[in-house]
């Protein structure tokens, strides 16, 4: 979820935009050494914004970096349009591309790239989405059960609860939410959608809060929580698009090039970790004085673990608490000498 916060170019873009990107500074500090490069030709570093939501990490970026040039995806039209106005300002500094993160790889190829030198995802829902009530992102306000994050996409969440089996509804309720009643609400889902389907998150919220008992309603968070995340997931296919976005991502890296991840709840933060581990391996077998051809690790962790907002970060912006970030970098050619 992209609240952001911190710093005084921050605070403007609060006071123009409502959006406030969480983090930015940090985010900066991970990504900036390798966005410090001016080409012979006077261009200067390719960052791509595989999250661009509402541009505030764009903007950060590009306002402390007059030399960078931002490549900015999104899936979602409307905030590609909400961005293009905010950063109008930039001129050809940055170029918006429609398309899903996990289709980097063909994004920097049609800007006539062959490597680029950051990536930057901030993962999840944006502030922007959840702000729009009939988006049905937000459980707090009666909206339709869409959870599109690109409207063209025909999967609603009506459509998840309306004509999913148990066993599917239940699978995803579990997987993707982790919730521990899943195989209850979905019974509960199908014995009400034989009354009447479901159009509106209202009345899902009701017979969340019907269903699991009150007990956990007391101790784990709002009961509707864990149901809307797994509901956002199987309808934007998330967690598919990240598995196929940090290998790609890690591809289009130059040698030198930074990859910074936000993630905000554990199923993502899991995936990034795996693909980051599986990268800095060195797979030369122990014992050998040297490394093996094709055996070196090409990438180096920039973080250690995974760092979380401080308080200072999360008093300015509460949503900043569950966010995970987790930095990597490429420091060496593939094997052959491409990048």
């Amino acid at each position: 979820m992209r609240h952001r916060g911190g710093g005084a170019v921050n605070e403007r873009q609060h006071g123009e935009h409502g959006h406030v990107p969480v983090m930015a500074e940090r985010m900066f500090d991970l990504l900036a050494p390798a966005l410090t490069r001016t080409d012979s030709d006077g261009t200067g570093a390719v960052l791509v914004d595989g999250t661009l939501g509402a541009g505030g990490h764009t903007e950060y970026f590009l306002t402390r970096l007059p030399g960078l040039v931002v490549h900015a995806i999104d899936r979602d039209t409307s905030a590609i349009g909400i961005a293009s106005e905010r950063l109008a300002g930039f001129g050809d500094r940055v170029f918006f591309h429609h398309a899903r993160y996990d289709e980097i790889d063909d994004v920097v190829a049609r800007a006539g790239l062959s490597t680029v030198d950051g990536v930057l995802l901030d993962l999840g829902v944006s502030s922007m989405q959840l702000d729009r009530t009939d988006r049905g992102f937000a459980y707090s306000v009666d909206a339709p059960l869409d959870m599109r994050m690109n409207s063209d996409d025909d999967l609603t969440a009506a459509d998840i609860l309306n004509t999913y089996e148990h066993g599917a509804l239940a699978r995803v309720l579990s997987e993707y939410g982790e919730e521990r009643f899943a195989g209850k609400i979905a019974s509960a889902v199908l014995r009400e959608r034989a009354i009447e389907p479901f159009t509106t998150s209202g009345r899902l919220v009701e017979l969340l809060y019907a269903t699991i008992p009150a007990a956990t309603r007391r101790t784990g968070g709002h009961p509707a929580k864990r149901t809307f995340q797994a509901l956002r997931i199987e309808v934007n296919h998330e967690l598919d698009s990240l598995r196929g976005v940090i290998p790609a991502s890690l591809d289009v890296l130059a040698v030198g090039g930074r990859l910074a991840v936000m993630s905000y709840q554990s199923l993502e933060d899991r995936i990034v970790k795996r693909d980051f581990a599986q990268a800095v391996r060195n797979t030369t077998p122990a014992g050998l004085p040297v490394d093996l051809p094709g055996t070196a690790a090409r990438f180096a962790l920039v973080t250690r673990g995974a760092e979380q907002a401080d308080a200072t970060e999360r008093e300015a912006n509460p949503r900043s608490a569950p966010v995970r970030i987790r930095a990597i970098e490429r420091v060496a050619e593939d094997e052959g000498g491409t990048r």
